[in-house]
């Protein structure tokens, strides 16, 4: 899986020629990925809206005060899933703020009220319901993890994600947006992918730009992911995720990063990262398909046909048939994906009571299966 070919090349880093940049991020993950472009058809599961912690370009979270705050019921994450389950979709995505609980008393008080202390719990056995009662299987965004929580939800989810968003501890002090943000300390986050690789979860992770941080804390951030990939194996994609300013945040008149800057990020973590590494964009924040196709991803990550995207909900996602036809102006044939990577599809990634269930609706490629 790991190719032990160092691609980064700090000259490349630092180029100004975003073209050269392009052709080359291209060629690396064409002799990886060759033709096929991927994506994920999932139904989304706010499990809480609820966080302990503040971040300034957020409007998922809720305040336990807000009438909106809320976790979600048995009833509702149950009927969320069966819809899903009617339209196709294969991946259940639990995201989830980060232990509301520890932070606030009304967040305690609704947990309890469902039979539960610790959010990590709740969500263990929603997690454990939705292999019992559909055909999806459970991908967990549930934040900073310790290895005692990761080993608690493995045999419950075939994969795991949290980005990582950035290194920069600049980002945490007063006025950034990371003040009063607990589980963005940059050791915590990368702890996390550290106990992730300790216990052979197939993960995903990320940067987010735009919030602040400098070029070298882009370029940093991606070599602490590299590193712990070549340790552990595990990272089994990356995605660049570019800052969208939102109304009635502390960052709502901050500028979002233009698109050569999201295409120079994305190709110089094509350059950077292992290839076998995936590399993602989210659809919907931008409509540059063709731009980020040269720039070297070989993904889209997660589209569904029911639930919007809850970080963004402002942005739409993008109709499959219209991605498709993007991806074959490029070259490329759009695919549909498991949760779990083709390379990650053996027992010793995931748990064995989930491992055949993924088999089954793979073909030989390891994709999801296509009839014709």
């Amino acid at each position: 899986m790991l190719n032990n070919k160092h691609w980064y090349d700090m000259e490349f880093a630092d180029s100004e020629d975003l073209h050269a940049l392009i052709l080359e991020a291209g060629k690396v993950r064409d002799s990886y990925w060759g033709d096929t472009v991927t994506y994920s058809r999932k139904v989304f599961v706010p499990l809480t809206n609820m966080c302990r912690d503040e971040c300034g370009y957020c409007t998922f979270v809720k305040h336990p005060d807000n009438p909106a705050a809320n976790i979600m019921t048995l009833s509702s994450v149950s009927e969320t899933l069966r819809a899903g389950d009617q339209l196709g979709c294969k991946e259940a995505l639990f995201s989830l703020g980060e232990k509301p609980e520890l932070r606030y008393p009304k967040a305690a008080n609704m947990l309890n009220a469902l039979g539960y202390v610790r959010m990590l719990d709740y969500l263990r056995d929603m997690c454990e319901f939705t292999l019992r009662e559909t055909n999806l299987i459970p991908h967990v965004n549930a934040g900073t993890l310790t290895e005692t929580e990761i080993k608690q939800l493995k045999p419950v989810s075939a994969s795991m994600g949290m980005m990582l968003e950035s290194l920069s501890m600049q980002l945490m002090r007063r006025g950034g947006p990371h003040y009063r943000c607990p589980d963005k300390s940059p050791k915590l986050r990368l702890q996390t992918l550290e106990n992730a690789g300790k216990h052979q979860v197939p993960f995903t992770t990320g940067l987010l730009i735009g919030i602040g941080e400098t070029w070298q804390d882009r370029i940093d951030a991606l070599l602490a992911i590299n590193d712990i990939h070549r340790q552990h194996g595990h990272i089994q994609e990356v995605i660049i995720q570019n800052f969208k300013a939102k109304p009635g945040t502390a960052m709502a008149s901050v500028i979002e990063p233009d698109i050569d800057e999201m295409l120079k990020t994305l190709a110089v973590a094509r350059l950077l990262l292992d290839p076998s590494i995936s590399l993602q964009a989210p659809p919907n924040l931008q409509q540059h398909h063709s731009d980020y196709l040269a720039a070297g991803i070989n993904d889209w990550g997660g589209i569904s046909p029911l639930t919007q995207d809850f970080i963004n909900p402002e942005c739409a996602w993008p109709n499959i048939d219209t991605l498709a036809e993007s991806c074959t102006a490029k070259g490329f044939q759009l695919r549909e994906r498991l949760t779990v990577y083709p390379d990650y599809l053996t027992s010793e990634y995931v748990d064995a009571s989930i491992i055949n269930r993924l088999i089954a609706s793979a073909d030989v490629s390891g994709l999801v299966t296509t009839f014709s």
